[in-house]
């Protein structure tokens, strides 16, 4: 994954595990220098429009740094209704969070973006239903730790997997990085997709 920085065209504007094992599996090489900007929403700022600005802002933080990468970022947020739901800070929020999505159908959102050789950025959609959810069932799943720092309270390709009644639109969305819509869009760029097996 760590190459000579001379080498590297694709450098990955995040620290999130989940982005980088989805990069790794699609074979790509690449480093990772992770952003760190203000997160804290616009009044008024609708979801889709927020996370295209900090995908937008991540990349182009790193695309200073990294003269000739390309630079890839991306950002998530859960919103129900109008109500954007960031990552919880502790266990009650989590369990706040939880207990609001519980029965309801929310969406998530995730902007990717492009900066450096190619500028590029787009957002990718997700409904999400989640089951009506008993206070243990929430109570059990806040004690496993999963919860915090994940967008909204919840993992879905880990343990929260459970919470889940349906899902309309990509499930890697959800995740946090949309699989089809990032390849493609680093396809237009002219990143080479060469492949080779993930480590």
């Amino acid at each position: 994954m760590h190459t000579h920085a001379d080498q590297t065209l694709l450098v990955l504007a995040s620290g999130s595990p989940r982005r980088r094992d989805f990069l790794s599996q699609l074979g790509l090489t690449f480093t990772v220098s992770a952003a760190d900007i203000d997160e804290t929403p616009h009044p008024g700022e609708e979801a889709a429009a927020y996370v295209l600005r900090l995908a937008r802002e991540k990349a182009r933080v790193v695309a200073e740094r990294s003269p000739g990468s390309f630079v890839l970022a991306a950002d998530t947020t859960v919103a129900l209704g109008m109500t954007l739901l960031g990552k919880p800070q502790d266990p009650a929020e989590a369990r706040a969070m939880l207990t609001s999505l519980s029965g309801k159908t929310h969406d998530v959102y995730t902007g990717v973006a492009l900066a450096g050789r190619h500028e590029e950025a787009l957002a990718v959609h997700t409904r999400v239903t989640f089951r009506a959810l008993s206070a243990g069932e929430i109570d059990w799943y806040v004690g496993t730790g999963e919860p915090v720092d994940r967008a909204g309270a919840y993992a879905i390709q880990g343990k929260g997997g459970f919470l889940v009644a349906r899902i309309e639109g990509s499930p890697t969305n959800v995740v946090g990085l949309p699989l089809g819509e990032t390849l493609a869009l680093l396809t237009r760029a002219g990143v080479p997709l060469a492949w080779r097996p993930a480590p």
